[in-house]
């Protein structure tokens, strides 16, 4: 906090699937935001056995179908691009009946591979547990998740500070985009944002 002002802590979520576009599609399966990282989604891909990266799409993907996803991508290995990928997952998903869903069959899957290798809830629970500290009075924390097991770790980590007399609640639930705001940008669609005041 400088000059008295009060500080506002905005923490956006995770990316919306961006490997999924077709600018992307046949880049390299590498989905470190840091290239320094240790590991890259194709390392994952191609050195992880078929129980670990079933455990690994289920958890972090939320993915159901994430055994069947997994032994097709073992099977097919090496995989080298997001092309491939894509190819391997959507004919693993095809007897699902995919085409009524409103995401890409491989949109899960691909989160699961970008939040292992970044770490990303790791780094996020990092950032929520400084927030009291780094925050002065009357500071905001803003928090925009964009699927599930972000937006569950944000609720209860704001929850927890207000019983700890850390934080005010500003959003009782999570505000969400508008149906003119999906229409003008669908990846609004799964956007949760939740904000508390520091007291």
């Amino acid at each position: 906090m400088r000059g008295g002002k009060k500080m506002k802590f905005f923490i956006p979520g995770g990316a919306s699937a961006p490997w999924l576009m077709p600018e992307h599609l046949d880049a390299p399966l590498d989905m470190r935001m840091d290239p320094r990282s240790e590991r890259s989604a194709e390392q994952v891909v191609n050195h992880l056995d078929e129980r670990q990266l079933a455990d690994v799409i289920y958890e972090f993907g939320e993915e159901r179908r994430s055994r069947r996803i997994a032994r097709a991508i073992v099977r097919s290995r090496p995989i080298r691009t997001t092309k491939q990928l894509v190819e391997v997952i959507s004919a693993a998903a095809r007897s699902m009946k995919w085409k009524h869903e409103r995401i890409h069959p491989a949109t899960r899957t691909f989160q699961a591979l970008r939040i292992f290798v970044n770490r990303e809830l790791d780094d996020l629970k990092a950032l929520l547990e400084a927030a009291p500290r780094v925050l002065k009075p009357g500071g905001r924390l803003v928090v925009i998740s964009f699927h599930s097991l972000e937006d569950r770790i944000v609720k209860d980590a704001m929850r927890e500070g207000a019983k700890d007399k850390h934080f005010r609640l500003l959003t009782k639930k999570p505000v969400v985009a508008s149906e003119d705001e999906i229409d003008r940008n669908p990846r609004s669609r799964s956007a949760k944002m939740r904000a508390a005041e520091r007291v």
